[in-house]
């Protein structure tokens, strides 16, 4: 039965398959519950869509637990920053349960075969797409620019070899795989595209993003609106400069969707006197200056675009362009400036979410026609990329060997002999550079993997138990945040708004069933500091404002905050 099992007779029934429907939650008197105050974000969960429309993507088979308690104790795990599912194995099972109503959760290996029998077909991926259908549609004002972009997650184990890729958070080319994110603005993320085998970000935006998001978005735009006028758009996409491609702009904008990323090739710098500065507001409301300037551009392939800069205090020019012809210029760059939500939105999730973390270890064949990037070629790009590094660092050296002001005649010939080897270092440099190129030119850039050397083979990582761990994160992230949107304003430290709410999650709390009024109580222990209880007394009150429902019981939430 395993620790802190009770109800001895329906596991017993379940584990023969005479279990006609999954245990019911029934909730008991307790008190001092571990984790108890992770309750507090079950309204916010069932609101973001964690159980609406579940049971239409995914079928279980007869047992004790059902599918709404396995999701809310895996949204759970994600809330009160439990890493992995093999957490739960140094956690109390019994404590566990009576946060779902049950004597107690599964063990870590049932919870695995669970999600394994879940993620067997497409439901992962149709339960996501309905989701961020829901989540657009209900926000229209997030979803007109969305922000896409890569990240990489380094793989360490042994399954399997896996391609190389560039990590740049550990200046490495490491084993790794790519998720690309879809987020809003504001750092909310509406999906998420895995790919063991990165087929790159242009790829992926047209063969796997775009066709999503024709689906999913609103109309912001009538048929007629862009009949009568060639240069308008229906949305926005705002990415890095790996995807800066003239050809692909183009055909975005065939397809009226405009977009908006870092000029690749800028040239020289504008003349100062172009730039003038403007007071804009950030996505985070955040009021600031920037000094702007705006041209027109002809891409090599004869597209014109917009060209926007801007000025830096100590001079830098960082060029942006897009093809939103119709939007003012500020809007714009504060949309391109705005990306560092979606790297906080990373970063966020890698330290409290486990975003880089497995979920499991099976690997599946890759197909033999998908195409990777050679070895040669990525081998000769690294040469390539180092030589240039150390040429750079060169360059710099010798701009330095001048003679400022007249020296002593003895000292004239050893600095003379310095500058002569530091010329004749960057020579030899420039002449491995171009070397280096000429060979790479002779290398094709993507091989198929039936055509990879031995040694390079690979399978590649499932995917389809990471996509549905990762929509549950995405779930728990949302409802993370429109928490912390409540409590925001009761703060007098804004900032530490979802430091609070960690401490919430992990509070102690007392339960407090009523079977005849039909409620059931969640009383949190009082915090430390006052001001979090005032901050936590405001959200109860918006809370209890819901009159939420525990899944499958018809006990009304309430939410309290006091001692015994």
């Amino acid at each position: 039965m395993g620790m802190g099992a009770q109800n001895s007779e329906a596991r017993l029934a379940a584990s023969i398959g005479q279990l006609d429907e999954p245990v019911a939650p029934d909730f008991q008197s307790v008190q001092d519950v571990p984790k108890g105050g992770v309750l507090f974000a079950l309204p916010a969960l069932l609101v973001t869509g964690l159980l609406k429309t579940s049971e239409h993507f995914f079928k279980l088979s007869k047992g004790y637990y059902g599918l709404d308690s396995l999701l809310i104790i895996l949204a759970f795990t994600a809330l009160v920053r439990l890493k992995s599912i093999e957490s739960l194995r140094y956690s109390a099972p019994g404590e566990w349960g009576k946060l779902i109503g049950l004597d107690r959760i599964p063990e870590v290996r049932t919870l695995r075969s669970k999600i394994k029998q879940l993620t067997q077909d497409d439901g992962p991926q149709q339960w996501s797409e309905a989701l961020c259908k829901e989540w657009m549609q209900s926000a229209p004002e997030q979803a007109s620019i969305l922000y896409i972009d890569g990240h990489v997650r380094v793989y360490n184990g042994q399954q399997t070899k896996l391609p190389r890729h560039h990590v740049a958070r550990q200046k490495l080319c490491l084993r790794a795989t790519t998720d690309y994110w879809v987020n809003a603005m504001d750092g909310q993320p509406f999906m998420v595209i895995n790919k063991a085998v990165d087929p790159g970000m242009i790829k992926v935006i047209e063969n796997d993003i775009l066709p999503q998001l024709e689906t999913n978005l609103p109309d912001f735009v009538s048929a007629e609106e862009l009949a009568a006028d060639p240069l308008l758009h229906r949305f926005t996409l705002v990415c890095d400069r790996e995807s800066y491609s003239p050809p692909y702009f183009k055909r975005l904008k065939a397809q009226r969707v405009a977009c908006l990323t870092y000029h690749k090739h800028p040239g020289e710098n504008w003349p100062e006197e172009e730039f003038y500065p403007h007071q804009v507001t950030l996505s985070s409301g955040e009021q600031t200056e920037l000094k702007l300037a705006e041209r027109g551009h002809c891409l090599s392939n004869g597209l014109w675009v917009r060209e926007i800069r801007k000025l830096t205090q100590k001079g830098h020019q960082t060029s942006i362009i897009g093809t939103d012809y119709r939007s003012d210029m500020i809007p714009l760059a504060v949309a391109m400036f705005a990306r560092w939500s979606q790297e906080n939105f990373f970063k966020y999730c890698r330290e409290h979410f486990g975003l880089d973390k497995l979920v499991d270890y099976c690997t599946e064949p890759v197909s033999e026609s998908t195409e990777v990037v050679n070895p040669a070629y990525r081998q000769l790009d690294s040469q390539i990329k180092s030589s240039q590094g150390k040429l750079n660092r060169l360059l710099a050296r010798f701009a330095t060997l001048t003679l400022d002001a007249p020296i002593e005649p003895e000292k004239v010939e050893p600095f003379l002999q310095k500058k002569t080897a530091c010329q004749e270092e960057i020579e030899a440099f420039q002449k491995q550079i171009k070397t280096l190129k000429e060979q790479r030119k002779q290398v094709a850039h993507h091989i198929k993997v039936k055509d990879l050397p031995e040694k390079d083979q690979f399978e590649q990582l499932s995917t389809q138990s990471k996509h549905f761990i990762d929509t549950i994160k995405m779930i728990a992230y949302r409802a993370e945040t429109a928490m912390a949107n409540l409590l925001r304003e009761t703060l007098t430290r804004p900032d530490e708004v979802r430091s609070l709410l960690r401490a919430i999650y992990s509070g102690e709390a007392d339960l407090i069933p009523d079977h005849e009024q039909g409620t059931l109580t969640i009383r949190l222990h009082h915090l430390a500091n006052r001001s979090y209880d005032e901050a936590i007394l405001k959200l109860c009150d918006e809370l209890n404002t819901t009159e939420s429902q525990f899944p499958r019981t018809n006990l009304r939430m309430i939410f309290k905050l006091g001692s015994k």
